[in-house]
């Protein structure tokens, strides 16, 4: 029986020996495609070159495509768990042609894999195909031998495919495989369709057309074909089943959650275990590429999937963490296909683990919210809008995760009063995505790159150079040239400009042609191209023009320097903190930087001091500043350190600094930073100068951020620092180094006085005021009564006051009003042996109540409260000696 591993094997295999490249998965968060939140889909990374915006050195490709569908458009996240084939993630085996073959390659291919190297019977598959495409049909009748009651035509969009309103489009066919008359359910297009016996393993797209807005089509002159295959579907069917969590991947899962729960995997919390171990594999690959828990966006869906897993295993009656315990068995699984999984391992369990504990302090709490409010309506009534949203609100609980827990109830929720409570809210916390990617404008540069090539990066060796203009853009739009005063991008055949990258801002400078000079404020990178933005200072500049390129040389020195100053605070981080550390951002300005890391608290100040200082200790050092030129993979072995995220081609540099024998060699296995860049660095360490942190603080969840100074930032900070260090020891007449003991003195000293003075304050009270005399005690319906006004004492004298008086008259109550500046604090006390008659709480609320005020609280043997003033406080003593009374 072939496992999900074999498929995955078998499939790219069979594609590389028919000529396809073998492209690693793209990131689930697309670079390319600003409409989609996570990639769910093989074509994802290839649609520019389906576009034609894009070329590579191939034009057929083979992909295990990681896919996950939680939100917008594609969401499957409330059914997954409940039916046989619903998963947020799944993996899409994919072969696409671009503009090389089609369909009378593509049909052949798709037969052959699966009927002989995956060994499906052919009397179990039928196909479908768009109504009007013949040539689809008589291909799968000459190739597959099938009748025509086997290719059933479809004439809905469900067999045609359209990447937009306009573009390509083009029909497609689906290759459906029949589990057996065992289970319900009728082939594509019959009425039973929705059933589970008849299962699409296979779509077919054929992109053949482009689609005019008029509505109009014509043959692509270069026509396409993108293809996805269900590895799931594929591995249930040939593992002997129709369930997709009865395959060998997903029951691995599954007995993994069971055995971590000690529970059965099959009995009553079955559901739950498919529901732990399918979003086991979204969230982990989520955060293995970069994408961490949040309230908004990408990391807010994230949230939303933990959470419906962490609420599984609560029903199961798992007490602690459960979800960081299963991730070593996904890596076991899926590690060898996808090893970002087990590089990010220790991140993903460290999350998944803090994210759970701090739900389950709110779960119980939310839960029994909402049994309260279901028990308050009528049987089978929704669940109002405004309490589903009071449990989002006030616990965290998405509208989903509610839902799901009705759904176990059979209850419902009321969804509009759901909405509308959320549009009333001013601080939306829902999911608010709004895409990334490219430009809009991108298409000009990708125009760009088609007719003149890929920009030539010289600022690795110069900062200064000639080069050809080869595009000017406006708005969007190409243009000639561009006059004194306008703003312009400019592109060129070459240029020492650093694009914006990898956390490193872009660089600004001249650039000046025999016409003109304009001034670059920026340079970023589209396409391959790097795009100058400039505003024209003098004259006119134009497409064409030679021109010379300088860099703002000192802009550039501070920029390197922190860019080289960050490898080594990444490199202390991980070893002070651990392996764990993982760069989740950074920006290396001209002014400072900033590094945000994977660490789930604050770092204490031995942890700042140490790190500030290994990180001196290697710019001290002085070692030279080396990059290599070697395969990801030569780079990671080792042991390089990647950007989680970040696309890195066939070639990739690797830059170190710092020796950890001091001898400045940078041996392999002996140097102390080691990662993959793209930036611009310092020749040697000790160009960075000086290094100072500024402090850590919180980025967000599980991730932390350092910023600091380098080189003449760092020296003017540091002097700034020691000048009010001198002010300081001046005012205290001490010197530098004595001011810490100096200021710990004195805090302890006004400590001690003002002890005392409280302590001053007591006394006097106690003694009548200064008047000579205690307060005298008085009987009140045979309870012992001091009743006193006071002034020169605060509200927080008056407990031991209470006490001092109650010591004093042995049994009995007090009451004790004092003037606190325009306000009154008020005070009572009753001995322990009258607390059963006598409460202090109504006595403070008797004599507030007269003082114009309003509560009060505490112990029936003590308690306080608050007035307006002092003026009615006969009155409020008389109120509380009425109390008595009675």
């Amino acid at each position: 029986m072939p496992t999900l591993n074999d498929i995955r094997s078998t499939f790219l295999s069979y594609f590389a020996k028919q000529g396809h490249e073998v492209v690693d998965s793209s990131p689930l968060v697309p670079r390319n495609d600003p409409t989609l939140m996570f990639a769910n889909s093989g074509m994802v990374q290839f649609k520019n070159l389906f576009t034609g915006l894009e070329h590579r050195s191939y034009k057929r490709a083979t992909t295990a495509q990681k896919c996950v569908r939680a939100g917008g458009k594609h969401n499957d996240l409330d059914n997954v768990g409940y039916t046989a084939r619903h998963h947020t993630f799944f993996e899409m085996l994919g072969n696409f042609s671009f503009g090389d073959y089609f369909k009378s390659d593509a049909i052949p291919f798709a037969w052959e894999l699966i009927t002989r190297e995956l060994d499906i019977p052919k009397d179990r598959l039928l196909v479908t195909v768009y109504h009007t495409d013949d040539e689809a049909a008589d291909l799968w009748k000459k190739v597959g031998g099938l009748s025509d009651d086997r290719i059933i035509r479809i004439a809905t969009d469900d067999n045609f495919w359209m990447m937009g309103p306009t573009g390509p489009c083009g029909p497609c066919s689906e290759i459906f495989f029949d589990h057996g008359d065992h289970i319900w359910g009728g082939p594509p297009g019959s009425p039973e369709e929705d059933g589970d016996r008849f299962v699409e393993i296979w779509n077919l797209v054929f992109m053949q057309y482009e689609q005019f807005e008029d509505g109009s089509r014509k043959n692509l002159p270069n026509q396409s074909i993108d293809t996805g295959m269900g590895i799931e579907r594929v591995a249930a069917l040939l593992q002997g089943t129709n369930d997709n969590y009865a395959t060998d991947l997903m029951r691995s899962l599954i007995e993994a959650s069971a055995d971590a729960s000690s529970t059965d995997p099959d009995g009553p919390g079955r559901t739950h275990h498919r529901v732990i171990a399918d979003h086991l594999r979204s969230t982990s690959f989520l955060i293995a590429d970069g994408v961490m828990p949040s309230n908004d966006g990408r990391g807010y869906v994230l949230r939303r999937i933990m959470r419906r897993a962490m609420r599984h295993a609560h029903l199961l009656g798992v007490q602690d963490p459960l979800m960081y315990r299963l991730v070593p068995a996904l890596v076991r699984q899926m590690g060898a296909a996808y090893p970002e999984l087990g590089r990010a391992q220790s991140l993903i369990e460290e999350t998944l683990k803090l994210e759970e504990t701090r739900f389950k302090q709110t779960l119980d709490r939310g839960l029994k919210l909402l049994d309260d409010e279901l028990a308050g309506l009528p049987e089978d009534a929704a669940l109002p809008g405004a309490s589903a949203f009071r449990l989002y609100d006030t616990f965290g609980f998405p509208l989903d995760l509610t839902q799901d827990a009705l759904r176990e109830k059979g209850r419902s929720v009321d969804t509009a009063g759901f909405d509308a409570a959320m549009a009333e809210q001013k601080a939306k916390a829902r999911a608010a995505w709004s895409g990334s990617g490219e430009a809009v404008d991108a298409a000009v540069w990708f125009d760009v790159a088609d007719r003149h090539g890929a920009t030539d990066f010289l600022g690795y060796d110069t900062e200064t150079a000639e080069g050809q203009i080869v595009a000017l853009a406006q708005g969007g739009e190409t243009v000639r040239s561009a006059a004194a005063g306008q703003d312009v991008q400019i592109a060129l055949n070459q240029t020492p400009f650093y694009a914006e990258s990898g956390g490193q801002v872009g660089d600004s400078g001249i650039i000046r042609t025999e016409t003109g000079v304009a001034q670059v404020s920026d340079t970023r990178k589209t396409a391959g191209v790097f795009v100058h933005v400039a505003t024209v200072t003098e004259g006119t500049i134009e497409t064409g023009a030679a021109a010379v390129l300088e860099v703002d040389h000192a802009r550039r020195t501070a920029i390197r320097a922190n860019h080289s100053a960050t490898h080594l605070l990444h490199e202390a981080l991980r070893r002070a903190l651990g392996d764990h550390v993982a760069q989740r951002g950074s920006l290396n300005a001209a002014d400072r930087l900033r590094f945000d890391f994977s660490h789930t608290k604050a770092l204490t100040l031995d942890e700042l001091t140490r790190v500030e200082q290994e990180v001196n200790d290697y710019i001290r050092q002085n070692s030279p500043v080396q990059t290599r030129i070697m395969t990801p993979d030569d780079a990671r072995a080792l042991g390089a350190q990647a950007l989680f995220g970040e696309k890195y081609g066939d070639e990739v540099r690797v830059v170190s600094m710092g020796t950890l024998d001091g001898s400045g060699k940078g041996a392999d296995g002996q140097t102390y930073s080691l990662e993959l860049c793209g930036g611009t660095h310092v020749r040697q360490t000790g160009d960075i100068g000086v290094f100072v942190t500024l402090g850590d603080s919180a980025s967000s969840a599980g991730v932390r951020r350092i910023e600091a100074l380098t080189g003449a930032d760092a020296f003017r900070y540091l002097s700034e620092q020691d000048h009010r260090l001198a002010q300081t020891a001046l005012a205290l007449k001490a010197q530098p180094a004595d001011v810490p003991d100096r200021v710990r003195a004195l805090l302890e000293e006004r400590k001690a006085l003002g002890n005392e003075v409280a302590q001053l304050r007591r006394e006097l009270a106690m003694s009548g005021g200064g008047q000579g005399a205690a307060p005298a005690v008085r009987s009140v319906n045979g309870v012992a009564w001091v009743a006193q006004v006071l002034s020169g004492v605060t509200g927080k004298d008056l407990p031991a006051l209470i006490d001092e008086h109650k010591d004093r008259i042995g049994s009995g109550a007090v009451l004790l009003i004092a003037d606190t500046g325009g306000k009154a604090a008020v005070a009572a006390g009753v001995t322990a042996d009258l607390t059963d008659r006598v409460s202090a709480v109504d006595i403070v609320k008797a004599a507030v109540a007269a003082l114009g005020g309003k509560g009060g609280g505490g112990r029936v043997d003590m308690a306080q409260g608050g007035g307006p003033g002092v003026a009615q406080a006969d009155a409020a003593i008389a109120a509380a000696e009425s109390l008595l009374e009675n």
